[in-house]
């Protein structure tokens, strides 16, 4: 096994004050701004309304439109710019309007009414091309029957307007700027292209999806996610008291529910969206940081058997100091892949990968400075731990060997 640090001796149960300090600190920063701020910011999975997705042809300016959505009576609305990976610029958006009963197309309808006042789309007469339907182009050339087509001419239109909608979609990303593009599409000529350039207009923007959860099923999501977190720590409680003892159990999930709490005042502060994603990660942080923590506690037990002598925080620190370079180890490189998400994995991403990064830091810590100083607390509050064998994972173990010894013994020593 690869160790960074030969036999360190550091005291880090002496240091536990610095660490409940740090703790305190973030749990107080980070619910203040909960409690008495601006709260935690939930997504459309939770908070329930409407996600339109927008995608302009030129980076919008996010202050007229918000003024124009304000204007047209969605001053509730938030706005967030997606970036395209390996691209400067913003011209997609996510307009996040909230719930009041209204299903996804009236909310479409809403956010696109006000679009159109913004941007003055619809002032030609003629419908845009970039929200045209397949039936709708291929009324329209079949109407003017650009090819002449005499017999079959609906199934022919029918076909390429679904081939020019599919290019538009696709390869232009769902907005066309310039109706020469169309030329590409094979069976559009001269005559088709003239055809869709005088009845339609384009417009600088077009929606490419709209996603709408009601009120009642966000609270409903909120509840259960809150449920599925004390579950997993439920179970966990069992196991490690099962595995260990029940002060041990206790510690490790005192330990990472700290670390949820600390992610989620992090979310706060930083107006991160709380989704199903986030969810996941925190579910993920959970058995991140209970794993480092058992295998600190395994080291603690197997000292405990082989150092009757030492006073327990001693076993506990040379538990700790034995396990460093494997926690550096996987911690780091954890911490190095999620670091690239977070940076690089898009928008989408942000808020997943920004919950492992802030969870992978504070429940390594968390592993030696909140658990295994709580465990010492304990021992020292029962009077247990003045040698580690009297400790409580070896109390049993050292009855045991007492009374082995006390047969073997010869009957002049008993």
């Amino acid at each position: 096994m690869i160790e960074l640090f030969k036999q360190p001796n550091l005291d880090w149960m002496g240091k536990a004050k610095y660490f409940y300090a740090l703790s305190g600190i973030l749990l107080l920063a980070g619910w203040t701004s909960i409690l008495f701020g601006r709260g935690i910011k939930y997504g459309i999975d939770f908070s329930g309304g409407a996600n339109v997705d927008v995608r302009f042809a030129n980076p919008p300016n996010l202050d007229k439109l918000r003024s124009g959505l304000s204007a047209q009576g969605i001053g509730n609305s938030e706005i967030q710019p997606i970036r395209d990976i390996g691209s400067s610029s913003n011209s997609e958006v996510l307009i996040f309007v909230e719930s009041k009963g209204q299903d996804e197309n009236v909310a479409r309808a809403k956010v696109l009414d006000a679009l159109n006042a913004t941007y003055g789309v619809g002032s030609s007469g003629k419908p845009d091309f970039n929200f045209a339907t397949p039936s709708s182009l291929a009324a329209v050339l079949t109407e003017k029957d650009p090819l002449f087509l005499s017999v079959n001419a609906g199934d022919r239109y029918r076909q390429l307007a679904k081939a020019i909608l599919d290019y538009r979609d696709t390869n232009a990303n769902g907005i066309v700027t310039n109706f020469d593009d169309l030329g590409k599409v094979p069976g559009v000529t001269p005559a088709v292209l003239s055809v869709i350039k005088s009845s339609f207009s384009q417009g600088p923007f077009a929606i490419r999806k709209t996603e709408v959860v009601g009120p009642k099923v966000g609270a409903e999501l909120r509840k259960q996610a809150v449920l599925v977190t004390l579950y997993a720590l439920g179970g966990m409680l069992v196991y490690i008291a099962f595995r260990f003892e029940w002060v041990y159990g206790a510690a490790a999930v005192l330990a990472v529910f700290h670390d949820v709490l600390i992610t989620l005042g992090f979310f706060s502060l930083l107006r991160f969206e709380i989704s199903l994603t986030v969810i996941a990660a925190l579910l993920t942080l959970v058995g991140y940081s209970m794993n480092d923590t058992i295998v600190i506690f395994d080291r603690i037990r197997e000292n405990n058997r082989l150092l009757r002598r030492e006073p327990f925080d001693v076993v506990v620190n040379k538990s700790i100091n034995q396990t460093l370079s494997r926690t550096i180890l996987t911690s780091g490189l954890t911490f190095l892949t999620v670091l690239v998400l977070f940076l690089m994995g898009g928008q989408v991403l942000r808020a997943f990968s920004f919950a492992l990064v802030v969870g992978i830091i504070v429940g390594t810590y968390s592993s030696f400075g909140i658990a295994a100083p709580i465990v010492v607390a304990w021992n020292r509050w029962r009077g247990h731990g003045v040698v580690a064998g009297s400790g409580p994972a070896a109390g049993n173990k050292n009855r045991g060997s007492e009374n082995v010894t006390a047969r073997l013994a010869p009957a002049g020593r008993r």
